[in-house]
Protein backbone atom coordinates (compact mmCIF):
# COMPACT_ATOMS: atom_id res chain seq x y z
CA UNK A 1 0.00 0.00 0.00
CA UNK A 2 1.16 3.43 -1.16
CA UNK A 3 1.78 5.91 1.41
CA UNK A 4 -0.16 9.65 0.58
CA UNK A 5 2.61 12.18 -0.74
CA UNK A 6 2.02 14.77 2.59
CA UNK A 7 5.74 16.21 1.47
CA UNK A 8 4.86 16.98 -2.36
CA UNK A 9 1.77 17.97 -1.16
CA UNK A 10 3.57 20.16 1.58
CA UNK A 11 6.03 21.35 -0.62
CA UNK A 12 2.87 22.84 -2.86
CA UNK A 13 1.10 24.93 -0.98
CA UNK A 14 4.78 26.12 0.23
CA UNK A 15 5.19 27.31 -3.06
CA UNK A 16 2.18 28.80 -3.88
CA UNK A 17 2.17 30.65 -0.76
CA UNK A 18 5.56 32.15 -0.77
CA UNK A 19 4.97 33.03 -4.75
CA UNK A 20 1.41 34.74 -3.33
CA UNK A 21 4.03 36.62 -0.43
CA UNK A 22 6.36 37.79 -3.47
CA UNK A 23 3.78 38.93 -5.77
CA UNK A 24 1.95 40.62 -3.35
CA UNK A 25 3.96 42.30 -0.29
CA UNK A 26 7.83 42.03 -1.72
CA UNK A 27 7.35 42.96 -5.40
CA UNK A 28 3.56 43.98 -5.86
CA UNK A 29 2.94 44.47 -9.85
CA UNK A 30 3.26 48.59 -10.73
CA UNK A 31 0.48 50.00 -12.30
CA UNK A 32 0.92 52.30 -15.01
CA UNK A 33 -1.23 54.38 -17.53
CA UNK A 34 -3.89 53.21 -15.80
CA UNK A 35 -7.56 54.50 -16.61
CA UNK A 36 -8.82 57.28 -14.12
CA UNK A 37 -11.72 55.76 -13.64
CA UNK A 38 -9.08 52.67 -11.66
CA UNK A 39 -8.40 55.30 -8.87
CA UNK A 40 -9.04 55.74 -5.33
CA UNK A 41 -12.51 57.45 -4.69
CA UNK A 42 -10.05 60.37 -2.88
CA UNK A 43 -7.72 60.19 -6.15
CA UNK A 44 -10.97 61.19 -7.89
CA UNK A 45 -12.16 63.79 -6.32
CA UNK A 46 -8.23 65.70 -6.40
CA UNK A 47 -8.76 65.08 -10.04
CA UNK A 48 -12.22 66.55 -10.06
CA UNK A 49 -10.99 69.88 -8.43
CA UNK A 50 -8.19 69.63 -11.13
CA UNK A 51 -10.70 69.69 -14.04
CA UNK A 52 -12.64 72.46 -12.44
CA UNK A 53 -9.70 74.07 -11.69
CA UNK A 54 -8.35 74.31 -15.11
CA UNK A 55 -12.59 74.98 -16.27
CA UNK A 56 -12.24 78.21 -14.55
CA UNK A 57 -9.10 79.19 -16.23
CA UNK A 58 -10.03 78.35 -19.66
CA UNK A 59 -13.84 78.03 -19.84
CA UNK A 60 -13.60 75.01 -22.13
CA UNK A 61 -16.34 73.37 -21.24
CA UNK A 62 -16.53 70.55 -23.68
CA UNK A 63 -13.03 69.87 -22.30
CA UNK A 64 -14.02 69.87 -18.84
CA UNK A 65 -17.08 67.27 -19.54
CA UNK A 66 -14.49 65.00 -21.54
CA UNK A 67 -12.29 64.68 -18.88
CA UNK A 68 -15.11 63.77 -16.13
CA UNK A 69 -15.97 61.47 -18.74
CA UNK A 70 -13.31 59.56 -18.42
CA UNK A 71 -13.73 59.20 -14.76
CA UNK A 72 -16.45 56.81 -15.56
CA UNK A 73 -19.76 58.87 -12.90
CA UNK A 74 -22.69 57.46 -13.94
CA UNK A 75 -23.81 60.92 -13.14
CA UNK A 76 -21.25 63.44 -13.38
CA UNK A 77 -23.68 66.34 -12.23
CA UNK A 78 -24.20 65.13 -8.86
CA UNK A 79 -21.30 63.23 -8.07
CA UNK A 80 -19.58 67.05 -8.35
CA UNK A 81 -22.09 68.53 -6.40
CA UNK A 82 -21.83 66.21 -3.35
CA UNK A 83 -18.17 66.77 -3.34
CA UNK A 84 -18.59 70.60 -3.31
CA UNK A 85 -20.59 69.95 -0.44
CA UNK A 86 -17.72 67.34 1.29
CA UNK A 87 -15.29 70.54 0.64
CA UNK A 88 -17.54 73.18 2.10
CA UNK A 89 -17.54 70.62 5.24
CA UNK A 90 -14.17 70.01 5.26
CA UNK A 91 -13.03 73.91 5.42
CA UNK A 92 -11.84 73.73 1.62
CA UNK A 93 -11.00 77.24 0.48
CA UNK A 94 -14.20 79.00 -0.94
CA UNK A 95 -12.37 79.50 -4.42
CA UNK A 96 -11.96 75.86 -4.73
CA UNK A 97 -15.55 75.07 -3.55
CA UNK A 98 -16.87 77.58 -6.10
CA UNK A 99 -15.04 76.05 -8.87
CA UNK A 100 -16.68 72.84 -8.50
CA UNK A 101 -19.96 74.38 -7.92
CA UNK A 102 -19.59 76.38 -11.20
CA UNK A 103 -18.57 73.28 -13.33
CA UNK A 104 -21.67 71.13 -11.77
CA UNK A 105 -23.35 74.21 -12.87
CA UNK A 106 -22.66 75.02 -16.27
CA UNK A 107 -22.50 71.18 -17.17
CA UNK A 108 -26.54 71.63 -17.10
CA UNK A 109 -25.25 73.65 -20.69
CA UNK A 110 -26.07 70.84 -23.54
CA UNK A 111 -22.92 69.95 -25.18
CA UNK A 112 -22.42 72.00 -28.12
CA UNK A 113 -23.46 70.25 -31.21
CA UNK A 114 -19.88 68.36 -33.37
CA UNK A 115 -19.29 70.38 -36.86
CA UNK A 116 -17.14 69.59 -39.17
CA UNK A 117 -13.23 71.96 -38.70
CA UNK A 118 -14.18 75.13 -41.77
CA UNK A 119 -11.25 76.14 -43.82
CA UNK A 120 -10.28 79.99 -43.94
CA UNK A 121 -11.83 81.50 -46.97
CA UNK A 122 -9.87 83.59 -49.11
CA UNK A 123 -11.60 86.23 -51.31
CA UNK A 124 -10.37 86.59 -54.89
CA UNK A 125 -9.96 89.82 -56.06
CA UNK A 126 -9.06 90.85 -59.93
CA UNK A 127 -5.85 92.28 -60.13
CA UNK A 128 -6.04 96.93 -60.73
CA UNK A 129 -4.06 96.98 -63.94
CA UNK A 130 -3.28 100.97 -63.69
CA UNK A 131 -1.40 102.62 -66.58
CA UNK A 132 0.22 106.11 -65.51
CA UNK A 133 -0.08 109.37 -67.35
CA UNK A 134 2.30 109.84 -70.03
CA UNK A 135 3.03 105.88 -70.66
CA UNK A 136 4.08 105.31 -73.92
CA UNK A 137 2.13 102.91 -75.39
CA UNK A 138 3.31 99.91 -77.83
CA UNK A 139 0.52 101.39 -80.39
CA UNK A 140 2.51 104.97 -80.16
CA UNK A 141 6.30 103.72 -80.32
CA UNK A 142 6.07 99.74 -80.89
CA UNK A 143 7.89 99.68 -77.95
CA UNK A 144 6.47 97.62 -75.29
CA UNK A 145 6.42 99.37 -71.78
CA UNK A 146 5.23 96.38 -68.72
CA UNK A 147 2.62 98.47 -66.61
CA UNK A 148 2.00 98.84 -63.38
CA UNK A 149 0.13 96.25 -61.51
CA UNK A 150 -1.51 97.25 -58.19
CA UNK A 151 -2.21 93.95 -56.78
CA UNK A 152 -4.82 93.91 -52.92
CA UNK A 153 -3.73 93.13 -49.53
CA UNK A 154 -4.11 89.46 -49.12
CA UNK A 155 -7.52 88.53 -46.54
CA UNK A 156 -6.54 87.45 -43.45
CA UNK A 157 -8.73 84.75 -42.31
CA UNK A 158 -10.76 86.01 -38.58
CA UNK A 159 -10.84 82.76 -36.03
CA UNK A 160 -14.09 82.14 -34.89
CA UNK A 161 -14.25 82.89 -31.05
CA UNK A 162 -14.56 80.29 -28.59
CA UNK A 163 -17.68 80.01 -26.68
CA UNK A 164 -17.14 80.99 -23.05
CA UNK A 165 -18.44 79.65 -20.15
CA UNK A 166 -21.60 80.92 -18.29
CA UNK A 167 -20.35 84.21 -16.47
CA UNK A 168 -20.04 84.34 -12.38
CA UNK A 169 -21.52 86.84 -10.71
CA UNK A 170 -19.30 89.86 -10.18
CA UNK A 171 -17.36 89.80 -7.21
CA UNK A 172 -17.48 92.80 -4.57
CA UNK A 173 -21.10 93.92 -6.26
CA UNK A 174 -23.28 93.64 -2.93
CA UNK A 175 -27.00 91.84 -3.25
CA UNK A 176 -30.08 94.08 -2.50
CA UNK A 177 -33.41 91.96 -1.24
CA UNK A 178 -35.87 92.20 -3.91
CA UNK A 179 -39.26 89.93 -2.59
CA UNK A 180 -39.49 88.10 0.61
CA UNK A 181 -42.57 85.72 0.97
CA UNK A 182 -44.57 83.59 2.76
CA UNK A 183 -45.58 80.38 1.40
CA UNK A 184 -48.17 78.13 3.03
CA UNK A 185 -48.42 75.50 0.15
CA UNK A 186 -49.26 71.90 0.68
CA UNK A 187 -46.37 69.72 0.04
CA UNK A 188 -43.56 71.98 1.20
CA UNK A 189 -41.12 71.19 3.80
CA UNK A 190 -42.46 73.20 7.01
CA UNK A 191 -39.74 75.72 8.65
CA UNK A 192 -37.70 76.19 5.21
CA UNK A 193 -35.96 78.88 4.65
CA UNK A 194 -35.43 79.59 0.18
CA UNK A 195 -32.85 82.10 -0.88
CA UNK A 196 -33.05 82.79 -4.42
CA UNK A 197 -29.97 84.68 -6.15
CA UNK A 198 -29.64 86.14 -9.54
CA UNK A 199 -26.72 88.72 -11.19
CA UNK A 200 -26.96 92.43 -12.55
CA UNK A 201 -28.68 90.50 -15.39
CA UNK A 202 -31.33 88.80 -13.23
CA UNK A 203 -29.69 85.40 -14.11
CA UNK A 204 -29.88 82.77 -11.71
CA UNK A 205 -26.18 83.44 -9.17
CA UNK A 206 -24.32 79.57 -8.30
CA UNK A 207 -21.90 79.44 -5.47
CA UNK A 208 -22.83 82.94 -3.55
CA UNK A 209 -22.18 82.38 -0.12
CA UNK A 210 -25.18 82.81 2.43
CA UNK A 211 -24.96 83.33 5.80
CA UNK A 212 -27.03 82.61 8.46
CA UNK A 213 -26.67 83.97 12.01
CA UNK A 214 -28.66 84.01 15.09
CA UNK A 215 -28.31 84.24 18.96
CA UNK A 216 -25.42 82.03 19.77
CA UNK A 217 -25.04 80.59 16.30
CA UNK A 218 -23.85 80.84 12.36
CA UNK A 219 -24.16 78.84 9.39
CA UNK A 220 -22.70 79.26 6.00
CA UNK A 221 -23.87 78.15 2.50
CA UNK A 222 -23.52 78.32 -0.67
CA UNK A 223 -26.43 78.70 -4.15
CA UNK A 224 -26.05 76.11 -6.73
CA UNK A 225 -25.77 72.81 -4.84
CA UNK A 226 -29.78 71.82 -6.01
CA UNK A 227 -29.27 72.58 -9.33
CA UNK A 228 -32.85 70.63 -9.67
CA UNK A 229 -34.13 73.63 -8.11
CA UNK A 230 -32.02 76.69 -10.08
CA UNK A 231 -28.11 77.34 -9.92
CA UNK A 232 -29.62 80.03 -7.56
CA UNK A 233 -31.20 78.39 -5.23
CA UNK A 234 -30.53 77.54 -1.25
CA UNK A 235 -32.40 76.47 1.59
CA UNK A 236 -32.10 76.24 5.32
CA UNK A 237 -34.23 74.95 8.01
CA UNK A 238 -35.16 76.95 10.46
CA UNK A 239 -36.27 76.47 14.32
CA UNK A 240 -38.78 77.31 16.48
CA UNK A 241 -38.38 80.11 18.79
CA UNK A 242 -35.42 81.31 16.84
CA UNK A 243 -35.10 84.50 14.87
CA UNK A 244 -32.54 84.53 12.41
CA UNK A 245 -30.49 87.52 10.40
CA UNK A 246 -29.82 86.68 6.70
CA UNK A 247 -27.01 88.43 4.38
CA UNK A 248 -26.14 87.15 1.11
CA UNK A 249 -22.58 88.03 0.16
CA UNK A 250 -19.84 90.49 1.27
CA UNK A 251 -20.78 94.11 2.01
CA UNK A 252 -24.92 93.49 1.52
CA UNK A 253 -27.23 94.64 4.00
CA UNK A 254 -28.49 92.07 6.43
CA UNK A 255 -32.25 90.49 6.71
CA UNK A 256 -33.64 90.94 9.94
CA UNK A 257 -36.69 89.30 12.14
CA UNK A 258 -36.57 86.44 9.81
CA UNK A 259 -38.61 83.48 11.74
CA UNK A 260 -40.61 80.60 11.28
CA UNK A 261 -44.31 82.00 9.88
CA UNK A 262 -47.61 80.58 10.77
CA UNK A 263 -50.30 79.35 8.40
CA UNK A 264 -53.63 77.80 8.52
CA UNK A 265 -55.33 74.96 6.66
CA UNK A 266 -58.82 75.52 4.69
CA UNK A 267 -59.55 72.98 7.87
CA UNK A 268 -58.67 75.56 9.87
CA UNK A 269 -55.73 73.71 11.21
CA UNK A 270 -52.51 75.99 11.78
CA UNK A 271 -49.32 74.36 10.42
CA UNK A 272 -45.49 76.19 9.68
CA UNK A 273 -45.28 77.88 6.16
CA UNK A 274 -42.13 78.76 4.31
CA UNK A 275 -40.08 81.70 3.85
CA UNK A 276 -38.62 83.03 0.76
CA UNK A 277 -35.75 85.82 0.20
CA UNK A 278 -34.94 86.37 -3.33
CA UNK A 279 -32.04 89.03 -3.72
CA UNK A 280 -30.75 90.61 -7.22
CA UNK A 281 -27.00 91.79 -7.17
CA UNK A 282 -26.70 95.75 -8.01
Amino acid sequence: MKRFPWLALFLLIAGAGLGILYAWVIAPAPFKDTSPNTLRADFKDDLRSLIAAAYASNGDLERARARLALLGDSDPLAVLNAQAQRMLADGDSFEEVQQVAQLAADLQQPPLAATEPTRPSFTTTPILVVTLPGDITPESTGTFIPEQVIEPPATVSTPTPRPTRTPTPEPGRAYELTAQDTLCEAGLQEGLLQILVTDSRRRPAPGVEIIVTWDGGEEHFFTGFKPELGNGYADFVMQAGIVYTVRVGAGSATVTNVALPGCTSADGVPYIGVIRLSFQQQ
